[in-house]
């Protein structure tokens, strides 16, 4: 039974004090929270893939798929459904539970729905979670996504509602609420957070963590990015963050979302062995696997494991809940097989 009760009311104040505790007693209490409701020793892995690359309308200032800064990335179409699979498939195999699928929109077109929905549906009968980030949502795309099997669905606030508008200008704060509300309403789980090193301030953290911990039900999964500069975007040459500052961030959120997954998530190649072990020390338990997220470097594949091999960490295992009508099907396939396997040669079998 755990000590920790999960708020929903937390005051800007409380958080500040959480930012200002000295940096031991704060890591302190995050790993006290994190060993109340999660296994200190599991982290879940995702793998993420670009299915839409470029030329997004959205004028996010740190963001190099923007179509409105030459960061020399070339704009791509959809991906063919086939290779998104493949792509689901090779995750799977490297021991990825969830696949997250990326589109440089600003929301998807009564056109794109019918293969993105797809997309859902083939990728999830891999026995991978989903996980789309496809722009805003309304109300109808939204169930569209959830009776495809969408599990989870990605809109991050980025940052506090007061440093926003020097963030971004074609869309509001209340529109990606509203896109979040839309997500809730349909009955997927949330992937939200934000991103660290835009040069916002401690009081721009702590408000969209607030923000973040005040939602009516907190996101199961919280990304916190580093800002990856890229040059051509409006933010190439930003102060860098503190690294001690970041791994606050995710001890503070540990803290005040102690049920949610917190994803040590984009800037993770500019982050070090030591910084990266802090992080998880400090509550993080999920990270993004493989040698890209969407546009920028991550950390390859073999260099995670053999991280999490020196620090004694495994990679989380999906639960999978089979429905009663799930049970009686499998039991009536395996009915089937046993009636006809003297008709198959098993090719997968290694012969005596």
């Amino acid at each position: 039974m755990t000590a920790t009760t999960p708020r929903h009311d937390w005051t800007l104040q409380e958080a500040r004090e959480l930012f200002q505790l000295p940096f031991n007693d704060l890591l302190f209490r995050a790993q006290s929270v994190h060993r109340e409701f999660f296994d200190p020793n599991e982290v879940q892995v995702s793998t993420l893939l670009s299915i839409k690359t470029g030329a997004c309308p959205e004028d996010c200032k740190y963001c190099p798929q923007s179509g409105h800064y030459n960061t020399g990335l070339e704009k791509e179409k959809l991906l063919e459904i086939e290779k998104v699979v493949a792509e689901a498939q090779a995750a799977r195999e490297k021991g990825a539970s969830r696949f997250c699928m990326g589109a440089a929109w600003r929301s998807p077109t009564k056109k794109d729905m019918p293969y993105v929905l797809d997309m859902v549906r083939q990728v999830k009968s891999l026995g991978l979670e989903t996980c789309m980030t496809l722009g805003m949502l309304q109300e109808d795309q939204a169930k569209e996504l959830a009776d495809a099997g969408l599990d989870y669905y990605n809109h991050n606030l980025d940052t506090s509602e007061k440093y926003y508008s020097h963030i971004i200008t074609t869309r509001t704060y209340q529109d990606r609420l509203d896109t979040l509300d839309n997500v809730r309403k349909a009955g997927m789980k949330v992937c939200c957070g934000g991103i660290m090193g835009m040069g916002e301030d401690e009081d721009d953290r702590v408000g969209l963590l607030v923000q973040l911990a005040n939602l009516p039900h907190h996101p199961e999964s919280v990304p916190v990015n580093m800002l990856v500069k890229v040059k051509g975007t409006p933010m190439e040459d930003v102060e860098d963050l503190d690294p001690f500052d970041f791994v606050r961030i995710i001890a503070v959120a540990r803290i005040m979302m102690p049920e949610s997954h917190v994803r040590l998530s984009a800037g993770r190649e500019n982050m070090n062995e030591q910084m990266q072990a802090l992080c998880f020390m400090a509550g993080a338990n999920s990270i993004f696997y493989g040698e890209k997220l969407l546009t920028t470097a991550n950390p390859e594949a073999d260099a995670d494991m053999a991280l999490f091999r020196r620090l004694g960490i495994r990679p989380e295992q999906r639960e999978q809940c089979a429905t009663e009508e799930q049970e009686e099907e499998s039991i009536a396939e395996a009915v089937e097989y046993e009636a006809t396997r003297h008709m198959f040669y098993d090719a997968t079998r290694e012969s005596a």
